[in-house]
C-alpha cells in the first residue's frame, strides 16, 4: 500500500489474490507477544512452512506433529518470530 496513504508506514497485505486477508503494519512490537495462526491445505506445507521459518532464523515453539489434544486430525507446527510472536501453521486434515 502506497505509504501516502498510510501516514508513512509500511503496510501489506497477504492472501489469496485478488483480495488480501492478512494485514501487516508497521509500529512498536505488541506486548504481549501474540499467537496468530494460518491455515494450511495440507500437512506437506506445515512441514514446509517450519523449514522456512526455521531457515529464517525464526526460533521453535512446537514442531510439526499431529495434536489430538486439540482435536483428531489437528497437525500444526510453532515457531517465534523475532519479536516473540507464537507463529502457528495448521492442517485439520488426517494424514
Amino acid at each position: 500500500m502506497p505509504t501516502e496513504f498510510t501516514g508513512g508506514a509500511v503496510v501489506f497485505g497477504m492472501g489469496v489474490p485478488p483480495k488480501p486477508d492478512f494485514w501487516v503494519h508497521q509500529g512498536s512490537p505488541q506486548k504481549p507477544p501474540i499467537h496468530i495462526a494460518f491455515r494450511a491445505d495440507d500437512r506437506a506445507t506445515v512441514d514446509a512452512f517450519y523449514r522456512a521459518a526455521m531457515a529464517a532464523g525464526g526460533r521453535d515453539n512446537g514442531p510439526p506433529r499431529p495434536r489430538p489434544h486439540y482435536h483428531e486430525n489437528y497437525y500444526g507446527a510453532f515457531v517465534l518470530d523475532p519479536d516473540g510472536h507464537n507463529i502457528e501453521a495448521c492442517c485439520h486434515l488426517p494424514a
